[in-house]
């Protein structure tokens, strides 16, 4: 039996889960919760919850499954630091899953043989983008873009997923029809899934922030050293 908690906090849901597989059959636990802000607060208690149901021991898990952007900072730190901590004290395993690669799988199937772009809203005009093959495979790293700048390199026949579809869509000249989805949240079955098919040797996750934080240092009042 392969035993893994997965853990989503990029966005503005929480959730946790434990995904149970056996003999081709999976049996998922899971607690999801749209918050905004305070995924610090929840988490572990979700977690807490999830693995009592599953009946499984922190010491039981094959691996531990956490998204690492891009999203919220905040976020980000509150799920990798609980997964890091875990797999520390349990020596388990732990992999980073991108939100664009999990919006990419969920929307996979409706692609109809076209090439998908994922883009999340950032700020201001920019996003989070990344591009895939209808059949998964990812075509460019991810990266930020400005809208105006995706929607004039969309040549051909192309599907739009994430918060930044629809504006992309508008710049690009193309129908609602090409706009799989307009939402950044992923399923936590999804972060699951993706978490347990992931290499055996994928690298210690890192935080996928594309750009640097909106919050600056405070410089007024500081006392410049001498």
């Amino acid at each position: 039996m392969k035993r893994l908690l997965a853990i989503d906090t990029a966005q503005t849901t929480c959730a946790a889960a434990v995904l149970l597989r056996e003999g081709g059959q999976d049996v998922l636990f899971r607690r999801s919760q749209v918050i905004g802000r305070g995924h610090a607060e929840i988490l572990l208690a979700m977690i807490s919850d999830v693995m009592a149901e599953a009946g499984c021991a922190f010491t039981d898990l094959d691996r531990i499954a956490v998204s690492n952007g891009p999203g919220s900072f905040t976020g980000l730190r509150v799920g990798l630091s609980a997964a890091r901590g875990f797999a520390l004290v349990t020596n388990t395993p732990v992999v980073g899953i991108s939100t664009l690669d999990a919006v990419a799988m969920e929307q996979r199937s409706r692609c109809a043989g076209a090439p998908l772009l994922v883009a999340l809203s950032a700020r201001e005009n920019e996003v989070y983008a990344a591009r895939y093959e209808s059949s998964g495979v990812q075509r460019d790293l991810a990266h930020v873009a400005l809208i105006d700048d995706l929607a004039a390199s969309l040549t051909g026949d192309w599907r739009l997923a994430g918060s930044a579809a629809p504006a992309i869509a508008t710049a690009a000249g193309l129908g609602s029809g090409h706009v799989l989805s307009a939402s950044a949240e992923v399923d936590i079955s999804t972060i699951a899934s993706l978490g347990l098919a992931a290499p055996v040797d994928a690298p210690a996750p890192v935080p996928l922030y594309l750009r640097p934080a909106d919050a600056k240092p405070q410089t007024r009042g500081r006392i410049e050293r001498i």
